[in-house]
Parts: structure tokens; C-alpha cells; sequence
């Protein structure tokens, strides 16, 4: 084995996320339409990953398959070791909600409970009781800076707020890795901001990675690393690039 294949399989077996080969097309009737096919990811314990692209490069697909969410029509996804397509959708669905966070452009909670009760849900159906989802909950909607609105519905929370407590959500449970999928897009440019900021500081007090599809390249630059998905191949931009 050469030495650069040696650094590749140590990357493979400590990454959190390693995708092998990935492809995915979507069929409809006779027709085939590709995404991409043949990529490759490594990420890293703790590292930080934005994906950038035009609209319609696959970014969000990309993504979902990262995350179990979506089936590839070529190659493996690898989360925290395990091959996503050896397990069942109940054990890939256990794998999801203990290794992965997802945060979305837009917050998806639940309207009728309130920031406590939606942040204490992972926490929970991880087979935690209610006593101890809930101090895990509060504790972290109070690091979010959402410990006086905890009993407030989504509804009676701003945009700022909603995306905040969508953050904890994503986090309760301390993933591997946390992805993100256009997370501040729904914001304005400061609230945007102070989420972003917000995730980075998470991410640094928890040592969990975050994946990040954005359109915002300042803010990308901030991370480790940044992707461009480009007519179905990943290639890593340099900064004066970004």
C-alpha cells in the first residue's frame, strides 16, 4: 500500500462522515437524470465543511444522503463507522438521532409544543426519560440564549428565536457531526449572524463537525474547509477562491 493510499484508509476509518463512490440519479419513466456520481467525502471529528454551489447542483441531495435521509444509486455512506446501507430503517433512524444534528433553512419545529418540549424530542426518543430530556433541554436552550423563552410555542417565538431553538434541537443529543442545510438562508443578515456565530461557538464547545450548505460564501469562509459542488464533482476551493 503506498503511503498516499495509507493516509486515505486512516482518514476513512476516523472520519465521522465518509462518503465512498457516491452517486445518485433520479429516474422517472425512461428518463435518467444524474446528479453527480463518483464523489468522495471525508470529514473529520470536529472540523467544519461548507458546501457552496449554484441552485440545482445537488447541494441539498448531497446532504440528504450524508445523512441517511436519501438512498444513493451508487456507492456507501459511512456515519460513525457504520455502513448506512447494511442497516435497517430502524437502526439507521437510531443512528441518525444519536451520531447526526440537523439544522434547515427552515426551523421544522413542531408547532403545538413549545422550544422545551421540541428540543427534549431527540433526547427522548434516544429512550431518555422525561426528567432528564428535559434538564439536558433546558440546559442547552439556556446556552442558545433561550432560557426565558423555553415555554414558549414556535409561534410566539421570532425567526431569530425559532432558528435558535432549531440549533438546540440539532445539538441536545451532542452528535458527531451536525448538518446544515442552508441554516441562516430564512434570516436576516444580522440574525444570520448571530446564528451563525452561535453554531460555530457550539461547535467548538461540543467538538462536534458541521457540514454546511450555504449560498453565503463569507460566512463560509469561515469554516475549515470549503467544497464547491460543480457539475457533479466536489472540489475544495482555495481561500481566494471562496
Amino acid at each position: 500500500m503506498s503511503k498516499q493510499d495509507e493516509a486515505m484508509s486512516s482518514e476513512m476509518l476516523t472520519a465521522v462522515i465518509h462518503a465512498e463512490a457516491l452517486g445518485k440519479t433520479y429516474a422517472e419513466g425512461k428518463l435518467r437524470t444524474p446528479v453527480f456520481d463518483g464523489l468522495e467525502l471525508n470529514v473529520q471529528p470536529g472540523e467544519t465543511v461548507a458546501i457552496v454551489g449554484a441552485s440545482g447542483a445537488g447541494k441539498s441531495t448531497l446532504l440528504h444522503l450524508l445523512g441517511g435521509l436519501d438512498t444513493p444509486t451508487a456507492g456507501e455512506v459511512y456515519v460513525a463507522g457504520q455502513k448506512m446501507s447494511a442497516l435497517s430503517d430502524a437502526a439507521r433512524g437510531q443512528l441518525r438521532n444519536r451520531a447526526l444534528g440537523f439544522v434547515y433553512q427552515f426551523h421544522h419545529l413542531l408547532p403545538e409544543f413549545t422550544a422545551l418540549e421540541n428540543v427534549m424530542m431527540p433526547v427522548m426518543l434516544g429512550g431518555a426519560d422525561a426528567g432528564s430530556a428535559s434538564a439536558k433541554a433546558r440546559t442547552l436552550l439556556e446556552s442558545v440564549g433561550l432560557g426565558h423563552r423555553i415555554g414558549h410555542k414556535p409561534g410566539e417565538l421570532s425567526g431569530g428565536e425559532r432558528q435558535r431553538a432549531a440549533v438546540a434541537r440539532a445539538l441536545v443529543n451532542q452528535p458527531a457531526c451536525v448538518l446544515g442545510d442552508e441554516p441562516t438562508g430564512n434570516l436576516d443578515e444580522k440574525t444570520a449572524a448571530t446564528v451563525f456565530e452561535l453554531m460555530l461557538d457550539l461547535n467548538r464547545a461540543q467538538k462536534t463537525s458541521l457540514v454546511l450548505v450555504t449560498h453565503d460564501r463569507r460566512l463560509a469562509r469561515r469554516l475549515d474547509r470549503v467544497l464547491e459542488l460543480h457539475e457533479g464533482r466536489l472540489r475544495e476551493l482555495a481561500a481566494d477562491q471562496v
